[in-house]
């Protein structure tokens, strides 16, 4: 497998991690930043091999070996990140450039090697979960911010790393995943008491426990 192919076999497994709908070739190609022609060739490939299952024009799915394929690539992309912040000192808004480019050059054993010296996490740094070596992971009931009412309190379990620029900001306001917190509005938390005001778009990359 090219490292062009995991990264669509990726892309397609976080679209459904924290929702249920499938993606889309079009949604797939934006967040690729690929051509639709480009996307459609790919995917056609991938089906060939038994990794996607796609009709014309509807959403794709992984097959059994594309989901355990793209799980192998989570793992490694994931405890590359928290390898990076334990061991290095990366903050949770650099890591995941650094992953890109490593997730493809570690071996295995080096890989089992950083799981082992980690104590097998469960969770990266941004609380995403990180599949066993079998493809198996944890996961808890789950609302994204945008969807919690007023009063809804629990535990942050994710924030996504999507946008350096938000991670750095709410890092600063004391948004980081395992505190408890309060939804107080619309773009608003209290955490510890104390009232903040989220970044504009932070209720669409925050998610709580339920």
């Amino acid at each position: 497998m090219s490292a062009v192919a995991d990264d669509y076999l990726k892309s397609i497994y976080h679209h459904t991690e924290w929702q249920d709908a499938r993606i889309t070739p079009s949604r797939l190609a934006t967040e690729l930043g690929l051509a639709p022609s480009s996307v459609t060739e790919m995917v056609r490939k991938l089906a060939a091999q038994g990794l996607v299952s796609h009709r014309r024009y509807g959403p794709i799915s992984l097959t059994v070996e594309g989901q355990r394929r793209a799980a192998a690539i989570v793992r490694r992309h994931r405890l590359i990140e928290t390898w990076l912040v334990q061991e290095y000192g990366y903050t949770w808004d650099e890591v995941h450039d650094e992953a890109e480019i490593l997730e493809h050059a570690l071996s295995d054993r080096l890989l089992d090697r950083i799981d082992e010296r980690l104590g097998h996490p469960r969770f990266d740094p941004h609380g995403d979960a990180i599949p066993d070596a079998d493809g198996t992971i944890e996961r808890v009931p789950f609302v994204q911010l945008r969807d919690a009412a007023p009063g809804h309190r629990g535990r942050i379990l994710r924030v996504s790393d999507r946008d350096p620029e938000l991670l750095r900001e709410l890092e600063r306001l004391g948004v980081d995943v395992g505190r408890e917190a309060t939804v107080t509005g619309t773009g608003a938390l209290r955490l510890d008491g104390e009232p903040i005001t989220l970044p504009r778009d932070a209720e669409h990359a925050i998610w709580l426990s339920i």
